[in-house]
């Protein structure tokens, strides 16, 4: 292998790795929104079926449960990224304050970090003299290495439009079977049964998607995924079932 193919193989690696830090906290958010978005809506849908209730009203418990939860989430995405960024702002500009107000003592700590290094004698200083020329590199180097905060790249308002539009995309699957029966008039009787195999394929893909995320085995995260769904499904449909008999 020459020179010239090694340099075009690690350009792609560094363009592939620099895609994926890019884009996947925002992957991430679809994921999470979408595993709630289709485990909360599949449980309205198995409460409903043990229920014995008819089509009409599991559509329109669906989708006030989409709407109103894939919202909420949206919302919490928001104000916790919203959060996160505020909170850094405000330790960076306590860091300009201090590097202004107190520069020795700024200084002094940017030695001791360097020193805790392995840097020390002319190189240390020289290290410190350099990272002290600059007011922006310094304080950039305060708020990794002192307070080991990182500036988001993440846009609160995406992350939050992503999850709302997970958490509807795909949490609608389990409410296919029903729209198709309301809207074709068929009445068909095997209606959870068709919502429960298009959920399960919902789960599989989310679950793949979050062995991506989560950097696990595709085949554990699948499973984690379909088992938590099954679980909150039994749960939902037995719940639904018992209150009918008490209350019908």
């Amino acid at each position: 292998m020459n020179k010239k193919h090694l340099q075009h193989h690690e350009h792609k690696i560094h363009n592939k790795e620099g895609w994926k830090a890019k884009w996947e906290d925002y992957i991430g958010e679809f994921v999470y929104g979408g595993i709630d978005g289709s485990v909360t809506t599949f449980a309205v849908v198995a409460g409903s079926a043990g229920a014995g209730l008819d089509s009409s009203i599991v559509i329109i418990l669906g989708f006030a449960n989409l709407i109103a939860d894939g919202f909420a989430m949206s919302v919490g995405s928001y104000l916790s990224n919203k959060s996160e960024q505020e909170n850094y702002d405000k330790h960076k500009r306590l860091e300009y304050w201090e590097v202004d107000h107190l520069p020795e003592k700024e200084r002094e700590e940017i030695r001791e970090i360097y020193e805790a290094k392995g840097f020390e004698g002319e190189l240390l200083e020289q290290v410190v003299a350099v990272i002290t020329a600059d007011k922006d590199r310094w304080v950039d180097v305060m708020m990794k290495e002192e307070l080991n905060m990182m500036e988001s790249e993440k846009s609160p308002f995406a992350m939050g439009a992503m999850t709302f539009f997970s958490f509807i995309i795909v949490g609608i699957i389990p409410l296919i079977a029903y729209i198709w029966d309301y809207s074709s008039g068929q009445n068909s009787a095997n209606l959870f049964n068709m919502s429960i195999v298009l959920t399960s394929f919902a789960f599989i893909g989310i679950g793949w998607l979050k062995s991506y995320v989560t950097q696990t085995k595709r085949i554990k995260s699948i499973l984690e995924t379909l088992s938590l769904g099954a679980a909150a499904a039994v749960l939902s449909y037995f719940v639904g079932n018992i209150l009918e008999r008490m209350i019908g």
